[in-house]
């Protein structure tokens, strides 16, 4: 059984900048994406960038809450968190009779940020009520 803490995973060194390589990609694939299916441009490119975008995009958001799992077991969490929180946007919509391919991006997209902008929230206030004990 693993500990949660709330220090953070990882060391430095040449394996650390190299998975940051890897994530600054993903990001850059993962915005593009995006960007292919807002404007809906015709490119062989879209779909595959699209689908990098919706699991990236909420995964990056809750890998953010799960900052004192080791590596492995944080990416698996944060990916199979990615695709419930797809699935649960895409029934929601079905359910509403609202689908779009546009709407969905939206959705998620705006669900991923409300979970960055919660993480920064409870970062920061987890810092002042530090200070203040202090």
């Amino acid at each position: 059984m693993q500990n949660i803490s709330d220090k953070p995973s990882g060391s430095s060194g040449p394996g650390r900048e190299f998975l940051l390589l890897v994530a600054g990609a993903a990001l850059a694939v993962a915005a593009a994406g995006a960007v292919l299916a807002f404007t809906d441009m015709s490119s062989p490119l879209r779909a595959p960038f699209t689908v990098v975008f919706m699991v990236v995009a909420p995964g990056a958001a809750v890998a953010t809450w799960l900052r004192g799992l080791d590596p492995l077991g944080r990416t698996v969490a944060s990916v199979a968190a990615a695709l419930a929180l797809n699935l649960l946007v895409a029934q929601a919509m079905l359910a509403m009779h609202l689908w779009s391919v546009r709407g969905g991006i939206a959705a998620v997209a705006g669900i991923s940020a409300l979970l960055f902008l919660l993480t920064l929230l409870r970062r920061r206030g987890g810092r002042t009520a530090r200070r203040q004990a202090s």
